[in-house]
């Protein structure tokens, strides 16, 4: 989300307008504070952008690989 924004040359007030949020919520981002936000608000963020979205979930200790990751895509 940090890459948008810099590629975009937004200000925070844009940012939080493209990611539908509040100016202070991307203040919280650009600040490295993403313990105030949940994957879920990260994840609607992206969507208000355009941008999609695809989580991999594994086995702890499990080696990456095409069989092991188990794609879950947002919003299906």
């Amino acid at each position: 989300m940090i890459r948008i924004i810099r590629e975009r040359g937004l200000k925070q007030k844009a940012a939080a307008e493209l990611f539908g949020v509040s100016q202070p919520r991307t203040s919280d981002l650009v600040r490295g504070k993403i313990e105030a936000l949940t994957l879920d608000s990260l994840v609607t963020m992206l969507a208000h952008a355009g941008v999609a979205v695809d989580l991999s979930v594994r086995t702890a200790g499990q080696a990456r690989g095409p069989c092991s990751d188990v794609p879950i895509r947002a919003g299906t």
